[in-house]
């Protein structure tokens, strides 16, 4: 079933939705949750909001009103990979809860290297000028559009 793919694989995440489709992006921390979103061309990422984590019970409802609110077809969400990497406790963690995540939400999910997007996100608040305290608040969902990002363009192709 389609929407129990969990992948690392963008060809085989592309072919479970043929028509496109708009996707939510998920940057996972510890304590919250930062998100994102694409149009269902696969042009553009754009930050979302940040989400208190919880258990997954709470987390699900949250993503399932965002899922039904924006008509997202697709999830990718960041796979925290070492420098080398290899996957450490963290990967299996992500890994879990995007297996969750397509069983609950009935999803693809797309887990994608997020190695060096919370740098790449700071980064771009800081030639914002943006405040450290606005920083703060923004970081996350700010991460998930540079991951959601990097997975579109890998995927964009065919949906115009």
């Amino acid at each position: 079933m389609a929407g129990t793919l969990v992948t690392t694989v963008a060809p085989d995440f592309r072919a479970a939705l043929p028509g496109g489709g708009a996707l939510l992006g998920l940057d996972l921390g510890t304590q919250t949750i930062g998100t994102a979103f694409c149009d269902a061309g696969w042009r553009f990422a754009s930050p979302g909001k940040t989400l208190k984590r919880g258990k997954f019970g709470a987390d699900r409802q949250a993503l399932a009103a965002l899922v039904a609110e924006r008509g997202i077809r697709g999830v990718v969400i960041g796979l925290p990979l070492n420098m080398d990497g290899s996957e450490g406790p963290r990967s299996q963690s992500s890994r879990a809860y995007a297996r969750n995540v397509a069983e609950a939400l009935t999803v693809p999910v797309l887990l994608w290297d997020e190695r060096w997007s919370t740098a790449s996100a700071e980064s771009a608040l800081i030639a914002q000028d943006m405040s450290r305290a606005k920083r703060v608040d923004r970081i996350d969902a700010a991460a998930a559009a540079v991951i959601l990002q990097a997975a579109i363009d890998a995927l964009a192709g065919g949906f115009a």
